[in-house]
């Protein structure tokens, strides 16, 4: 297996992903951090995307929602080298029945090596890094 360079640009295409019981706290971090992010591409998960949307006027490319293959389109977008981010707000005391899906997606943004925050002090740490407010190239294994 060799080794390959993705570079991220200044201008992230950051993917947001929340379970039911975590929606409200991904919004009020995404609000407290709207200035930082509307100089990003968003993508979401549909109920997630369609909440950031609505609550901040911003342009969210919203895919569909996660327990009927959304947190599987992230995860292919990851593979395919469009997101360069995922913030993921889940929840680890709730059973989801897409559990595999999100398994998958936490796996897949490991192998492609891509920031990942799954709470939000992680996230708060992640975009407040001097790295995400500059271009960054992330090495791969392929």
């Amino acid at each position: 297996m060799g080794k390959s360079s993705i570079k991220m640009n200044l201008g992230k295409r950051i993917a947001l992903v929340a379970h039911d019981n975590k929606k409200k706290e991904l919004l009020e971090w995404a609000e407290y951090n709207q200035g930082i992010l509307m100089k990003h591409e968003l993508f979401a998960t549909g109920t997630t995307g369609k909440m950031i949307s609505d609550a901040m006027g911003v342009k969210v490319e919203r895919m569909l929602s996660g327990p009927i293959g959304g947190d599987v389109e992230i995860g292919a977008m990851i593979a395919e080298g469009k997101i360069d981010v995922l913030i993921f707000f889940w929840d680890p005391l709730e059973p989801q029945p897409h559990d595999p899906d999100v398994k998958a997606l936490l796996r897949i943004a490991v192998v492609w090596n891509i920031p990942v925050a799954c709470n939000r002090a992680s996230a708060d740490f992640l975009i407040s890094s001097s790295l995400f407010q500059s271009e960054y190239v992330r090495k791969v294994v392929m």
